[in-house]
């Protein structure tokens, strides 16, 4: 059990300048566009699935926040939102980033996640046939808020505050996500856990696409750590991450008083998140 304490703080360490750097270059982007970023995706209309996919794929200060707040004041669609928060990364990116992954790895998961995201929210708001003249502009300014805001990132403290911040927080999930990961390892043996999950495939999926709804960085975090280990495949990665939308969720249910509604748009979430789950494993 040493040897796995000491394995996980070295690992830790190790990731903490590249975390850094990371979310360095990422808040010094936030803040040359977040203005943009969010008159954007108000004015994009019908087009709404799309901007709001590619925008999401980047690694933003609680932009997924950001979106909900939108959706809660009715200035996005229902598909617009959704695409917002199926292609959204949380901290996988800068977790996937920090390890060295190919980059040929980082860009077929984003482009999944981009493509889903656009596919489904057109076909959401076609199924709900969205109208411009239905989304309501009243109190726009009101239901926006600041991005900041959610994420409690001190972003108005600086961008080196606010990175370092966020590299400590996610360094402590990723110390404790990956002690408990190595510790199974350790006791049960990774070729046991392997096979284990193997064999129920859709269970995997199923529980996977549930822990993306963590509404912190946590369920991020842990997919992305399970896939990194090797204990989970492709399609359980990507079935958690489609679901992953950061604190998205919590602030659609704090500020959307429409409860049937934010509980249809988590269902939609995790429908998709498994069926996207379960055809990736059978195509790739």
């Amino acid at each position: 059990m040493l040897d796995v304490i000491l394995d996980t703080l070295i690992d830790a360490a190790k990731l903490i300048p590249f975390l850094f750097l990371a979310y360095l270059l990422m808040e010094y982007l936030e803040h040359k566009t977040e203005n943009k970023t969010k008159e954007l995706i108000k004015k994009s209309g019908k087009l709404g699935p799309f901007w709001g996919s590619m925008l999401g794929i980047f690694p933003q200060c609680g932009f997924s926040a950001a979106a909900a707040n939108l959706y809660a004041g009715r200035i996005l669609s229902m598909g617009t939102l959704i695409a917002v928060f199926l292609s959204t990364s949380d901290e996988m990116l800068p977790i996937l980033i920090s390890k060295a992954a190919p980059i040929s790895l980082i860009i077929r998961i984003l482009l999944i996640k981009l493509i889903i995201g656009i596919i489904c929210g057109f076909i959401i708001n076609f199924i709900h046939n969205v109208k411009k003249k239905d989304m309501e502009q009243e109190n726009s300014e009101d239901a926006i808020g600041h991005i900041c805001e959610h994420e409690k990132c001190d972003c108005e403290n600086g961008i080196f505050k606010s990175a370092l911040k966020h590299t400590l927080n996610i360094i402590l999930f990723i110390i404790i996500v990956t002690f408990i990961i190595n510790a199974l390892i350790y006791f049960i043996g990774e070729e046991n856990i392997k096979e284990a999950i193997s064999k129920l495939p859709m269970i995997g999926i199923l529980v996977i696409t549930l822990v993306g709804f963590i509404p912190n960085c946590a369920g991020s975090v842990i997919i992305t750590e399970l896939y990194l280990t090797g204990l989970i495949d492709i399609g359980a990665m990507i079935a958690g991450l489609l679901a992953s939308s950061g604190i998205g969720i919590l602030v659609l249910f704090k500020n959307n008083k429409h409860l049937k509604e934010n509980i249809k748009i988590v269902g939609i979430l995790y429908f998709i998140g498994v069926v996207a789950g379960l055809l990736i494993d059978l195509i790739i």
